[in-house]
């Protein structure tokens, strides 16, 4: 059994531990809210490129390029989004897991199959599974981070298309839902899909003027296209680090409970521990005192003792 002085550096340790805990609980709420301001944001930005591609569509009198549902590839290439810090649940098995399942979907063979995680406890993950990663990026820690991030990723996509002939790259990502809830999503980013042109291309125009443009035809939709590649890769990114910290605030709220179970236990047996200390003492100074007093060790006090005595009565 532990002695009082060992339950006491055990109720320190865990009052301590709760203390880390509350403050990333705390910071994990905030964080939340952080990058779910930065998914809502994007809403304007990518309504305002979905827009000038319905402008620039409505002039197109040719075919319009893109890939039809069902078309196969030969070659893949994937971004999947996880975490770099721990404590955050299953979030990085969670999404390892679908990116798995839905790459297996495309019957592309693994071998054939270019992928970037972002994290590296989903690049861990991965690999145990067999899937190879060709590159492990880290996730940044602010919104102010990601902008950064994106560029990067577009940057090694268009290497992709260029050196690798790789025309078909989805986005595998945790989207935020509310609280501390997340589900995994799959987003086909190119080519991209000609029914969604073609649906912007339809769509009525909301305004009674008329729009237009004076640039090249070919470098507008080209623009267009980077922009909407860019608020796409965004919002994923942002979308991940919220679920990130959202499983965080659900493992914290978890290990606070437990903590705090846990304390009340030490705190009932350091009170108990330190009632049967106090009685053992009682019992061996009665057992002394007695003992003296066969011996007939144990003076009988005087007068001025029992005055003394009887004034404190």
């Amino acid at each position: 059994m532990l002695t009082a002085e060992a339950l006491k550096r055990k109720i320190q340790s865990a009052d301590d531990l709760l203390s880390v805990v509350k403050t990333m609980k705390a910071l994990a709420a905030v964080s939340i809210r952080q990058y779910q301001r930065a998914v809502e944001s994007l809403a304007d930005y990518y309504r305002t490129v979905e827009m000038g591609l319905q402008i620039v569509l409505r002039d197109r009198r040719g075919i319009i390029t893109g890939a039809r549902a069902g078309t196969r590839a030969a070659l893949l290439g994937a971004v999947v989004f996880g975490s770099d810090q721990g404590l955050c649940g299953q979030l990085n098995n969670i999404i390892a897991q679908h990116a798995l399942e839905e790459m297996d979907k495309t019957g592309i063979p693994r071998e054939n199959r270019i992928v970037i995680a972002v994290g590296m406890r989903v690049a861990d993950i991965l690999e145990d599974s067999g899937q190879k990663v060709f590159e492990i990026l880290a996730t940044p820690g602010s919104t102010a981070g990601i902008t950064a991030m994106v560029q990067d990723i577009t940057l090694v996509m268009e290497s992709w298309r260029f050196k690798n002939s790789v025309e078909n790259m989805r986005l595998y990502y945790n989207e935020y839902l509310s609280g501390a809830t997340y589900r995994p999503q799959t987003l086909k980013l190119l080519p991209v899909d000609r029914d969604w042109l073609l649906t912007l291309k339809r769509r009525r125009w909301e305004s009674r003027t008329i729009p237009m443009f004076t640039m090249e035809w070919e470098r507008i939709f080209r623009s267009l296209i980077r922009e909407y590649l860019f608020v796409s890769i965004y919002r994923s990114f942002a979308n991940s680090l919220a679920s990130e910290n959202a499983s965080r605030l659900a493992a914290m709220q978890n290990a606070e409970k437990n903590i705090e179970e846990r304390l009340e236990e030490l705190d009932v047996q350091f009170h108990r521990q330190r009632q049967m200390t106090i009685t053992e003492e009682l019992l061996d100074i009665v057992a002394g005192f007695e003992a003296m007093k066969e011996d007939g060790n144990v003076a009988k006090p005087g007068k001025k003792a029992r005055r003394r005595a009887a004034e404190h009565l």
